[in-house]
C-alpha cells in the first residue's frame, strides 16, 4: 500500500494523527502537494461522501473525516496547490445556523477547491464583495429557515446587478431544486456530498 493510500484510508477512518504523519512523510518523501490533496485527501473525501450518500457514514464520521482532512492540509497550507476552483460560500442572513454549511465547506476543500467561508448571517453585499475579491467560481450559500431563503433570491440578483458570472449553488433543509429554479440559481444540492459533483459540474457549465 502506497504512502498516498495510508493517508486516504486514514482520512476516511477519521484518524487526525496519522493523517497528520503520513502527510508529513509524502512530503518529506518529495510527493507534491497536488497529488496529496488529489490523490490522498480528496480520494478520501469522495468515498465518504459517497458512504454519507448511502447512509453508511452519518454526521459524526463525516465530521470525524473533516477533522483528520483539516489536519493534512494544514501541513500544506504553506505548499503550493493547484485548487479546482474558488468557492465562497456561507450562510445567508438573518441565518445563524452553520453545521450543514461546515459539512459544505469541508466537502468541496477536501474535492480540492480553495474554499473561503464568510460565516453566518451573510447578506448579498458581502457575498458579492467577497466574490469580486476572490475571483470565486462559484458562491454556495445555505439557509435553515424558510424566513430567510428570500436573502438568496437577493444575492442572485446583487451577484447579476454587479456584472459577475459567479454560478450559484443552494442548499439547506427548506430549500429544493424548484425554489432554485425560481431565484435562478445555477445549482442546488440537497446535502453536504452533493454539492460536490454539483459545484464540480458548474466548472465546466
Amino acid at each position: 500500500m502506497t504512502i498516498l493510500d495510508q493517508l486516504k484510508d486514514a482520512v476516511i477512518s477519521g484518524n487526525r494523527d496519522q493523517a497528520r504523519t503520513l502527510t508529513q512523510q509524502a512530503l518529506s518523501e518529495g510527493l507534491d502537494a497536488k497529488m496529496i490533496v488529489v490523490d490522498g485527501i480528496s480520494a478520501a473525501m469522495e468515498v465518504v461522501g459517497e458512504k454519507f450518500r448511502t447512509n453508511e457514514f452519518f454526521v459524526p464520521e463525516l465530521l470525524i473525516a473533516q477533522r483528520a482532512m483539516k489536519a493534512s492540509l494544514k501541513l500544506l497550507s504553506g505548499e503550493a496547490v493547484d485548487y479546482i476552483g474558488t468557492v465562497v460560500i456561507g450562510t445567508v442572513k438573518g441565518d445563524l445556523h452553520d453545521i450543514g454549511k461546515n459539512l459544505v465547506a469541508a466537502m468541496l476543500e477536501g474535492a480540492g477547491f480553495k474554499v473561503v467561508d464568510l460565516g453566518v448571517d451573510v447578506s448579498s453585499e458581502q457575498f458579492v464583495q467577497a466574490a469580486k475579491d476572490h475571483s470565486a467560481h462559484l458562491v454556495a450559500m445555505s439557509a435553515l429557515l424558510t424566513t430567510t431563503m428570500g436573502s438568496m433570491r437577493d444575492t442572485v440578483s446583487a451577484l447579476s446587478a454587479a456584472g459577475l458570472s459567479t454560478k450559484v449553488i443552494i442548499g439547506g433543509a427548506p430549500v429544493t431544486q424548484s425554489y432554485a429554479e425560481e431565484i435562478k440559481a445555477d445549482g442546488y444540492a440537497p446535502d453536504a456530498a452533493s454539492a460536490v459533483s454539483v459545484g464540480k459540474s458548474l466548472l465546466h457549465a
